[in-house]
């Protein structure tokens, strides 16, 4: 099974007979090598309505029939655009042809500008994907909490996806604890030096961790999970 950063939160998993795309912030992604029009997927998992991350999704679904898995706001406001959809919520899971998804709780806002201002799009969330036998923790945007020892205990963590950018996110010391909290046994940073607001140093992250469990990806590499 391997793993691909295409850049900001947004990761392509290839699994042996699926191929998965989460918050696939492309488009106007000044680190994005990658473009929509490239992707292929079978599903398409979004953990908050934000533009950078969902994205091109609904492009993307448009075009290959996947599916959006989104909280239920934004699976219907992308439903409404034209994309397949599947809803889901915090605590809940649902069984796929490619594995288990269970979403999570994260602190953190969910909506999307209009011109009329900003429209609610549900509560952020976490993503749990469970298939052949390891299970992959994309936190999506979120601080630091404590029932992170929760999501740990409950599904056994290979690899957490975690943001490090600060000041929208947690930065690269509090996920480091999350690493902790969570138990992972790898985690990969995200979520930072997209724009200003964001930069930091990823080996800080790195280094807050004990040897060989935490690894920054550049963009567009790939690892075996």
């Amino acid at each position: 099974m391997k793993l691909t950063y295409l850049s900001h939160s947004c990761f392509l998993l290839e699994t042996a007979t699926h191929r998965l795309v989460f918050d696939p912030f492309l488009s106007g992604n000044p680190l994005a090598q990658a473009k929509p029009e490239e992707i292929e997927c079978d599903a398409i998992l979004v953990t908050h309505g934000h533009e950078d991350h969902l994205g091109d999704a609904v492009a993307i679904s448009q075009r290959t029939g996947a599916p959006v898995i989104a909280n239920f706001e934004v699976a219907m406001h992308c439903a409404g655009l034209g994309a397949k959809a599947h809803p889901m919520q915090p605590g809940g899971a649902w069984q796929f042809p490619f594995g288990r998804v269970k979403f999570t709780i994260a602190h953190h806002s969910s909506s999307i500008s209009t011109p009329n201002g900003f429209a609610y799009l549900g509560n952020p969330a976490g993503i749990l994907l469970s298939t052949e036998g390891k299970t992959i923790y994309h936190a999506g945007d979120t601080a630091l909490f404590l029932d992170m020892k929760l999501i740990g205990e409950l599904d056994p963590i290979d690899l957490a996806l975690l943001p490090i950018g600060d000041n929208f996110t947690m930065g690269p010391e509090d996920a480091a604890r999350a690493v902790g909290f969570l138990g992972a046994k790898r985690a990969v940073p995200m979520h930072y030096n997209t724009f200003d607001l964001i930069k930091v140093d990823p080996q800080r992250f790195v280094d807050a961790l004990p040897p060989g469990v935490g690894q920054v990806l550049a963009i567009g590499e790939t690892v075996e999970v």
